[in-house]
């Protein structure tokens, strides 16, 4: 048996990344996000990043055509689904529902790391307030930031 070695490595049956290398992008004001698998990466079912918040910040509410599981690896997070909220904190996770309006934010002072898997490789999302722009990564960029929301 190999051991992955530092660089990423594609095999016939297998994508194996290296998650360090992969670049943080700058999501909004004191949230960056790492993309670790999606349709870019050769993914057909799943799409999996990391977000680092700063405190008071996070996602506003939202929704996805697909479920989604958050996890939160360190800090603590205020996490709202359709109107009611819950604290979740690290090691703990929330499945939220297809189409469930829901969003977080960083309920602590120290920074918090969450790791959100979407159940496709494209992730899309469409936001309450209209004002933000509809987010996508797919195949053809990263990220896209289409002039109309994502439909459901």
């Amino acid at each position: 048996m190999s051991k992955l070695s530092t660089a990423n490595e594609v095999t016939k049956n297998m994508i194996a990344l290296n998650q360090d290398d992969r670049p943080l992008e700058r999501w909004r004001e004191g949230v960056s996000t790492r993309m670790l698998m999606s349709a870019l990466l050769g993914s057909h079912q799943l799409c999996i990043f990391e977000q680092f918040c700063d405190s008071g910040l996070g996602a506003p509410t939202h929704r996805h055509a697909v479920e989604e599981m958050l996890e939160v690896l360190s800090g603590q997070a205020e996490v709202w689904v359709d109107g009611t909220a819950t604290y979740v904190e690290a090691r703990q996770s929330v499945l939220l529902p297809a189409g469930a309006w829901h969003g977080f934010r960083n309920a602590g002072v120290e920074m918090l790391h969450v790791r959100a898997t979407l159940a496709a490789p494209i992730f899309e999302a469409q936001y309450e307030d209209e004002r933000e722009a509809g987010r996508r990564w797919s195949a053809t960029g990263f990220p896209e930031r289409p002039t109309t929301a994502a439909g459901f």
